[in-house]
Parts: structure tokens; C-alpha cells; sequence
């Protein structure tokens, strides 16, 4: 193996000079192996088509105190005609418990804070999960963590079904009929269409994950058939990668009648006033999700009621979810584990490591609230380096430098082999969690291969010698290489690095990076913004370095695939274009964004895995970004909840408020508590305060 060849070879080297012995011991190697995961839940696979179908059943049911209070005093219509034609039906052979019953809350602690409910104009609603309640889409993905490879494809969801014309540039979707939105409003084709035409294709607006034109493949088109049915359009053949970028949370369409009239195009107002249009304190927003929000106060709590128009059911006609209400307690991230762990939360993505050895303490007493099973080593850190050299975030003179720095190989490498990984996972916590973790996909991944990932060892003088290879020394001697004469005036080589503030994990690994970096040299400059800062700075392109944990396009690979590569203008996270649409592509990015292209054009499935492989050796040897740490995460979720499927990971295809499918869990009678705080009521109408008695 090459590690054997670099120490054999390099016990050979006495007598000869320090310089060569760093320069070869510098060389890259196959990154080293990952110690267990503790506590780790195993994951139960099963066929694709055992989770879910569309179907008629002979009859429905809903809580008792909806048909006494609502349907009988005329207030709502009977059930059967509230569901659609062919509802969705939840199988029972998938569900870990069966069928449940009906009652109580799940309580959530968040530390985001809501900007409004028009999620297709860009707003974050606090995330956290409440868009995910609040949300469908046309498909669905986070239960596939379950499915083999072979077997994964996105399941259907607004979308019920589709077919491919004899071409493969066609695609016609079949949407769900029948549904109504939780004022009653039915949901349609117009619904799609609306979100298409004037959000996503609209230059104006930025629906929130980022869903552009190009996610679903340059030059596509959308159209509507009839009511039911609408045809999407592709320049390439068959590109059912598409599929997924149709899920949570870039094809997920608002209700086009009560977003219409905000929208320029439709009111005569301003994009501000259409994307500001819903603040927090609008109740009662139609979704197709699960809960409506029906009560807000600032810095205290959301509350969402049960929709009664929501259109899934389980076997027995059971109208879901089971739960009736589900709370957002406004706190810190730090807080959610800390109330989970205690009781006085139900649910927590257990994701920043300080907080797992006390978690794993506490979760082995018997008399502990919560349950906490650690999955697969998902969850990593990138740092990115801004590559756009023509003018994507109008860089001046300092920042152009930096730029240039970045596309340099031999700057990334002094900067990839100057990280010391060991020491930043261990700053984070101590025992087996964290991995070394060079960049490129998650180990976590059906598609990590071992011996395609490249990793440049620490070795911090190997690091300085390629940085006075790229040009830049220390010429005034206070520790800090500066650029060469005539470029930003030969000044200290300053670097701004973008961090998110919200999460003590971000702010430990930056600040350890800071210290890392100053021994070798650089000067790193942190700007801690909140993460909803942090993404508009990103996207406006105003950073040299951003810290990014990995996204869907790392842990799935099949998710959000366009954004491995700069494949369009705006798909990278630290590539992209200025207004020119031109991406000054380096060499080994269009390498990757070829092999992007042809992973999503490719239906072999040998093929992808080989195509996967290429891509992760061409981004490591390059540094595309520069790994920093990888660990599991675990879910934490309260001893009374029934119907959690056993090894969901917190993130991989989505987060595990969409993997546990919160519409199935639920509380069996013996143990519900008397949590509701708005019992035996539902949403109002829009606008409204408070939910309708």
C-alpha cells in the first residue's frame, strides 16, 4: 500500500536534506480508517413499493371530537369528502408499530426564528421542521434511507405518478386528485404552475433551498395538460436524477390563491411586498403538510394544528397524522438536545458533538425520558474557497487576490496539509465520534469508496514550502506571509472567512481553523453572521472562505446532485457566476462538472458507482474543498412515541423529522400526556389569529 511504500521508502532517506524528506512525506495517501460508531441503530431494508400506494378504501375515520364539533355542527364536510379520490395510503408492513391512535404533541425546541410563511419567495420558517410539517412536494426522498440502492428512486407525493416519453426528453406527472389545501381550496396543476412560473423561473424571486431553473437541468420547461396533469421538458434524455431535486425542499409549491395576492405580477405590488407579504404573525397559512400553524409569540413558541384536509391515511382509513398538535419551543439549537435529553422536549437531531458524551450519559439511565441511537457518519464539514475569478460578489482588490490564491493547487494543498483534523475533531469531543475527513462525498454514503478518496497528511512545514511555491513569504517578518509586490499593494494575505453563528460547532471549528492557519501563516479574519445572513452573504457572494456543513448532494449523492459541480450558474455553493452567466471554470472543475453530467444522464447503476468514484479521486487530489470533520449524528426522541423506524439517520436524504415520517408516529393511549394547548380545534381561515373553536 502507498502508506507502506512512504514508510519504507522514506526510512532510506536519512542524510539527506530535511526539505526533501517533508516534501515527500507531503505526498498524498489513501485516507485512514474510521473508528466504529458507538450506540449506532441498525437500519431494517426494504422494497420501495412496500412503504406506500394510492388507493381507494371503503371507508375513513378521523378523531371523534373533529366529527362531533366540526362535521356535525356543519362546520366541515364529512371526511370521505375532504380526502381525495385515491388517497395515499401508509402500508401497515412498514409502519415499526402499526396502525396508532390518535392524541397528544410533539414538541420541538428550535433555535431558528420564523420570517414568514412564504417558503416559495425564500422565507425561512425557523427550520427546525416546520416547513417539512408544512410542506409537500411533488416527490418524496427521506424514506428511501431505508431502500437498497438498486431500489431507489424518489417516492411519489404530489406527484402520484409519471411516465417517460419513448425520447426520455418528456416527462408527464400525474398529480394527486382531489386534494385540497387545509382551507379547503383544491390543490391543482395552477398550484404547480404558479410555483414554476413566477417563483422558481422568476429572476425576481429565490424560493428558499435555492431552487433555480437550473436544478432541474439547463433549459428545462414546464407546462400544464389539465388540472391533473403537467409535462416537464428536458434537454438531456431520461434525466430522472431530476426527480429528486422535485423533492423537499426545491419543488415543494405554495397555495397560489393566497399567495397571488402579494405577488407583482398578479396585485401590482413589489417583490418585497410579495416576499414579506406573510409575516410571522399571519395565522393560519394553507398548506398541504400535516399541521397548520395556528399560534405565534415572539421568542416563546409556534404552535401547528392537525389539517383537516390532509390527504394521507393508513390502512384502515384512519385520516392522518395521529398526533393533533406539534410545538416550537423558540430557544437555541444547544437547548433542543438539552430538553430532549430531559423530557421536556420530544425530538432532537442530536448533531453538535460537545454536547454527545454527557446525551449518551444520561440516555443509559432506565428511568432516562429519551431514547438516543447514533446512525452512519453523515454529518461533515467543508471549508470552501471562492473560486469565481470574474466577478461573482464584485470582489476588490484584496478579495480578487484572494481568489486568485484559491485556484492556486499548490495554496489548497499548503492549506488542506496545514489543517490538523485530529486536533479539531477532538476539540470538538473526545472518544471515537469524529473521523479525518479530506473533503468530497460522506462516508456515510452508499457511494463512498475508500480507496478514490485522497487526503494530503498534516505536515505544517511541507504546507509553508508550498506556500512560498505559490509566491507568497513573510517579507516584513510578523508571522504573516504577505502577497507578492504589486498585488494588493504586497499587504498581509487577510482572509474573511463566512461562519454560521447559530451553531457551537461552526464557531469551534472556525476558531480552531483560525489558530491553524495563523502557524502557517495566513491571517483568517472570521465573519459570524446567523445562518440566514450567512446564506444571503453566500449567495451574493461576499466571502474567501466559508465553513459549510455538507449538504444532501454529499450524503446522498442522488439529492440535489447538480450542486457536487459548478454544472450551471448558480448550482456550486462557493462557484458561481456574475451576472455574465459565465463560470470561469478551472481545470479539475470541469472534470467534475463532465462527470456530474454524465452520473445524472446515466441509468447503470455500475456505471454511477464508477462515475463516483472518479469524482471523489478528482476532488480530493485537487482539493476542491477542504474537509475538516466528519461524525454520526443520533436521534433523540422521547420513550412515548411509537412508530420511529429503527437506524433513521437525522440526515440523509432529508432530515429525520421528514425520515421518522412524522404524519405516521404516534402516542398510545397509556401514555399520552396533556400537552395540548389548543385541544379539540382546528386551523381557521387565513389570516386569522388563533385556530377555529
Amino acid at each position: 500500500m502507498k502508506t507502506h511504500r512512504l514508510t519504507t521508502t522514506a526510512s532510506l532517506l536519512i542524510g539527506i536534506s530535511a526539505f526533501a524528506v517533508q516534501a515527500f512525506a507531503s505526498e498524498p495517501t489513501v485516507v485512514p480508517e474510521q473508528p466504529p460508531v458507538p450506540a449506532q441503530g441498525k437500519i431494517t431494508y426494504v422494497p420501495r413499493d412496500s412503504i406506500l400506494e394510492f388507493k381507494a378504501l371503503p371507508e375513513y375515520h378521523e378523531p371523534e371530537w373533529v366529527t362531533e364539533k366540526f362535521v356535525k355542527a356543519g362546520k366541515l364536510p364529512p371526511v370521505a369528502e375532504r380526502l381525495p379520490k385515491e388517497p395515499m395510503v401508509f402500508k401497515t408492513g412498514n409502519m415499526p408499530d402499526g396502525a396508532g391512535v390518535y392524541g397528544d404533541v410533539m414538541r420541538h425546541v428550535i433555535g431558528g426564528r420564523p420570517e414568514g410563511w412564504n417558503y416559495s419567495a425564500g422565507q425561512t420558517q425557523g427550520w427546525g421542521g416546520i416547513d417539512i410539517g408544512m410542506s409537500e412536494c411533488l416527490t418524496r426522498t427521506a424514506p428511501l434511507y431505508q431502500v437498497e440502492a438498486s431500489d431507489v428512486e424518489p417516492l411519489p407525493n404530489l406527484a402520484r405518478s409519471w411516465e417517460w416519453s419513448e425520447d426520455g426528453h418528456k416527462l408527464t406527472m400525474h398529480l394527486i386528485e382531489g386534494a385540497k389545501w387545509s382551507d379547503g381550496d383544491p390543490f391543482d396543476a395552477d398550484d404547480v404552475m404558479f410555483y414554476w412560473d413566477d417563483n422558481v423561473v422568476d429572476p425576481n424571486v429565490s424560493p428558499l433551498n435555492g431552487a433555480t431553473p437550473e436544478t432541474f437541468g439547463e433549459g428545462t420547461t414546464l407546462k400544464k395538460i389539465d388540472q391533473n396533469t403537467v409535462e416537464w421538458t428536458f434537454k438531456e434524455a431520461f434525466p430522472r436524477q431530476h426527480l429528486y431535486a422535485m423533492a423537499y425542499g426545491t419543488f415543494c409549491p405554495g397555495p397560489s390563491h393566497i399567495l397571488k395576492t402579494k405577488h407583482p405580477k398578479y396585485a401590482g405590488t413589489t417583490y418585497d411586498q410579495y416576499k414579506n407579504g406573510f409575516p410571522p404573525e399571519y395565522m393560519n397559512i394553507p398548506v398541504m403538510g400535516a399541521w397548520v400553524p395556528v399560534a405565534y409569540r415572539p421568542d416563546d413558541i409556534i404552535v401547528l394544528r392537525r389539517n383537516p384536509y390532509y390527504w394521507k391515511v393508513d390502512e384502515a382509513g384512519n385520516q392522518l397524522p395521529y398526533l393533533n398538535e406539534v410545538h416550537y419551543k423558540l430557544s437555541t439549537w444547544a437547548d433542543r438536545d438539552v430538553q430532549a435529553i430531559a423530557g421536556s422536549g420530544d425530538f432532537s437531531n442530536l448533531e453538535q458533538p460537545e454536547n454527545f458524551v454527557e446525551s449518551l450519559k444520561r440516555a443509559a439511565n432506565e428511568a432516562a425520558p429519551a431514547r438516543l441511537a447514533f446512525g452512519p457518519r453523515v454529518i461533515g464539514y467543508n471549508l470552501r474557497l471562492n473560486y469565481s475569478a470574474n466577478g461573482w460578489g464584485e470582489p476588490d482588490e484584496r478579495a480578487q487576490a484572494v481568489r486568485e490564491l484559491n485556484r492556486n493547487l499548490d495554496f489548497r494543498k499548503a492549506v488542506t496539509m496545514a489543517v490538523d483534523r485530529k486536533k479539531l475533531g477532538e476539540a470538538l469531543v473526545k472518544g471515537p465520534f469524529t473521523a479525518i475527513y479530506p473533503g468530497g462525498l460522506s462516508s456515510g454514503t452508499s457511494f463512498y469508496d475508500r480507496n478514490s478518496t485522497i487526503y494530503y497528511p498534516f505536515d505544517l512545514d511541507g504546507a509553508k514550502a508550498l506556500l512560498e511555491k505559490a509566491g507568497l513569504k513573510d517579507t516584513d517578518g510578523n508571522g504573516i506571509v504577505n502577497f507578492p509586490e504589486g498585488t494588493a499593494g504586497g499587504a498581509d494575505v487577510q482572509i474573511v472567512m463566512l461562519v454560521n453563528s447559530d451553531y457551537g460547532t461552526d464557531r469551534n471549528l472556525a476558531e480552531g481553523l483560525v489558530g491553524q492557519m495563523e502557524k502557517l501563516g495566513l491571517k483568517v479574519v472570521l465573519n459570524s453572521v446567523d445562518g440566514t445572513k450567512r446564506d444571503a452573504t453566500q449567495y451574493a457572494g461576499k466571502f474567501d472562505w466559508l465553513i459549510r456543513r455538507n449538504d444532501q448532494e454529499l450524503t446522498s449523492v442522488v439529492q440535489n446532485t447538480t450542486q457536487l459541480a459548478p454544472t450551471g450558474p448558480r448550482t456550486s455553493w462557493h462557484h458561481r457566476a456574475p451576472e455574465s452567466g459565465k463560470v470561469d471554470l478551472l481545470p479539475h472543475e470541469q472534470e467534475l462538472v463532465d462527470i456530474v453530467n454524465k452520473f445524472i444522464a446515466s441509468n447503470d447503476n455500475e456505471a454511477r458507482a464508477d462515475l463516483m468514484k472518479q469524482f471523489q479521486k478528482v476532488s480530493t487530489e485537487n482539493v476542491d474543498t477542504v474537509g475538516l470533520t466528519e461524525y454520526p449524528g443520533a436521534l433523540i426522541i422521547n420513550k412515548r412515541f411509537s412508530n420511529i423506524p429503527p437506524g433513521a439517520p437525522i440526515f440523509m436524504f432529508n432530515w429525520a423529522e421528514d425520515t421518522i415520517i412524522r404524519e405516521r408516529v404516534f402516542v398510545p393511549a397509556d401514555k399520552q400526556g396533556d400537552y395540548e394547548l389548543y385541544a379539540e380545534q382546528l386551523p381557521g381561515k387565513p389570516g386569522d389569529s388563533g385556530p377555529s373553536n
